[in-house]
């Protein structure tokens, strides 16, 4: 993009006695000279004036200049996009390369405009009489087309090319369409026409296969946040890197909207713009408060979730807006597990890229599951007579979701309370819309949560700080196979209170984080957060230990003693190291007496065992 520069000099108007019917011709209108010149919004003032000016349409910009380049100008373009992308602003900067000619008289079709021509001004104010604007959506009849079929006979009065811009062609009747189709196949060479829409897909085949198409993307949020970054330099204004991301991102894409935005929040901060600013005009969340809402959520600390919408919704934020933002931050951290590298997005925050990728220890399912019932709830939200209510019912189905069995689950559930009941599942109570044996097996799943919920709460509340601890309390509890499991297959990488993060090693159970979840919250008298991850993780316990053992060994052997007696007996070597100091104040209990260096070793004889 090249230096953006403020369009000091359109007024978008027309002189007199240039209207025709049908087109945005409409007589000037002079302000008085002593009278200051009327405020224009940003959207206005800054609107490109040529290709340079134009953000994230590279790849239009290089085709048409290779086109210019070679002389192969068609006779009509059509240009689709959203809304604010630069559809009749490219419109007018294309008729502008069209026509351009230098002071000097010299030149062609072009891309490139260094200095402002004969017929640049007129063009870009919209008031040249050979470039002609028409608004489909208010002129949609035959009879329209038909002027413009009659008036393309006839050569240019000054310029090079006749160019009609039509805007929102998609707008035009099915009859008005039929009447442009032979103009528009064979104009005359001095005719081009140029073609604006939103909705591509209601212009006729017939039309978009004489045209030359060009789709106009959306503004990528890093392009959009360096543009209203220099155009706040160029105004004057204060602004905070928060505020830019958060207008660029509510412009979606669209640099008509991110301006109008701009303008209204540099309105509302009286010339200083920052994120709390355009939180409350926009009546969003802050962005640490949603995470804190969704960390909240994903624990299923009901209570603590339920306050904090509360506390978002008495500071001004919208129920709506902040279930949506919580389905944003849910797909962002989904993102973040697939794609590492999206945090690199320049419209994501710091606080969002680090406290999302701490989220990224929760499971596809849970994640897959959050969106969807946050996208259904977003609905709801919307329609209810109360929305804070809807919030905050969603709130607590997401929250309590987390405990729902997987189908597989839900299968072992009723195969253990089957076989607990002599084989037969226990049939569902009659009456009210009883529905089939599925229908049974989900009631009985679902109807046995709230009984271990109630005997989890009974129970109180135990902390674990290290996996250890964990270890330990397996033990404790004489499960010798989770003992066993938590030794050999996890490979630790996180592991704090509330949450434990591995990678499973070889040859673990694909059950093992639904398992170890279940007993935490049967022994702790909570959930947990138990999570997969697609890090290395630490060693094993058991590969610690075995290490170690080895080590030890390998010291033992390298004492002289020992190496003169296992000189002695080729062939034998060290299997086991004890300490019988040691085990003798064990079996006393006495942890006070001094140790010396005396040590007892087991051999092992490969020729005799």
């Amino acid at each position: 993009m090249s230096h953006l520069t403020p369009d000091q000099g359109a007024q978008d108007s027309q002189p007199e006695g240039m209207s025709l019917p049908g087109f945005d011709l409409a007589p000037a209108t002079v302000s008085a000279p002593d009278k200051p010149a009327p405020y224009r919004v940003l959207a206005r003032k800054y609107r490109p004036q040529s290709f340079d000016d134009l953000i994230g349409q590279d790849a239009m910009v290089q085709t048409l200049s290779n086109a210019f380049a070679a002389g192969r100008i068609p006779q009509a373009w059509i240009l689709t996009g959203v809304r604010g992308v630069g559809k009749t602003t490219t419109a007018r900067i294309l008729a502008r390369g069209l026509n351009y000619q230098p002071l000097d008289g010299e030149g062609g079709p072009t891309v490139t405009m260094p200095s402002e021509g004969v017929h640049c001004r007129a063009i870009i104010e919209s008031r040249h009489i050979d470039v002609l604007e028409m608004d489909a959506a208010s002129h949609t009849s035959v009879e329209d087309v038909r002027q413009i079929n009659e008036g393309v006979r006839y050569a240019p009065v000054s310029a090079r090319y006749k160019v009609y811009i039509i805007d929102e062609v998609h707008m035009l009747s099915k009859s008005a369409f039929n009447a442009f189709l032979k103009t528009l196949e064979e104009p005359p060479p001095h005719a081009k026409f140029i073609f604006a829409t939103t909705d591509i897909r209601s212009v006729p085949v017939t039309i978009l296969s004489r045209c030359q198409r060009f789709d106009l993307r959306r503004v990528e949020s890093s392009v959009m946040i360096a543009h209203l970054a220099k155009i706040c330099g160029l105004e004057g204004v204060d602004i905070e890197p928060e505020a830019l991301s958060l207008v660029a991102r509510a412009a979606e894409g669209s640099v008509r909207d991110a301006l109008s935005l701009l303008d209204q929040a540099i309105a509302h901060g009286a010339g200083k713009v920052d994120g709390e600013i355009v939180r409350s005009m926009l009546g969003l969340a802050d962005r640490a408060r949603v995470i804190d809402l969704f960390e909240a959520v994903m624990k299923g600390d009901i209570a603590t979730a339920l306050h904090e919408l509360r506390n978002q919704y008495n500071s001004g934020a919208d129920p709506a807006s902040v279930v949506a933002d919580l389905a944003e931050f849910t797909h962002f951290v989904t993102r973040l597990k697939v794609v590492p590298d999206a945090a690199s997005d320049g419209a994501v925050t710091e606080i969002e890229r680090v406290r999302g990728q701490a989220q990224t220890i929760l499971s596809m399912r849970v994640l897959s599951r959050a969106w969807q019932m946050l996208l259904k709830g977003h609905r709801e939200v919307l329609d209810a007579a109360r929305p804070i209510a809807a919030a905050e019912m969603l709130l607590v189905r997401l929250a309590y979701a987390a405990d729902l069995p997987t189908p597989d689950e839900a299968l072992k559930m009723l195969d253990q309370q089957g076989g607990s009941s002599g084989g037969h599942a226990p049939s569902a109570p009659r009456g009210g819309g009883g529905g089939g044996g599925g229908a049974t097996g989900l009631a009985v799943a679902t109807r046995s949560m709230p009984v271990a919920a109630a005997q989890t709460a009974s129970q109180p509340v135990m902390r674990l700080d290290r996996f250890e601890d964990l270890v330990a309390l397996a033990d404790e509890k004489r499960d010798l196979v989770l003992k066993r499991t938590l030794e050999t297959d996890i490979r630790l990488v996180r592991f704090e209170d509330g949450v434990i993060e591995f990678a499973p090693a070889v040859g673990a159970s694909v059950n093992l984080a639904a398992d170890l979840g279940k007993k935490l919250q049967e022994w702790t008298g909570r959930r947990w957060l138990v999570a997969v991850s697609s890090q290395q993780g630490q060693a094993t316990l058991r590969e610690v230990s075995d290490r170690e053992t080895a080590q030890v060994l390998a010291d033992v052997s390298a004492n002289r003693v020992v190496r003169a007696v296992l000189d002695a007996f080729p062939g034998a070597r060290v299997v086991d190291v004890r300490d019988p100091v040691a085990e003798a104040l064990a079996a006393r209990g006495d942890d006070d007496l001094a140790l010396d260096d005396s040590f007892d070793f087991t051999m092992l004889d490969d020729d005799n065992d």
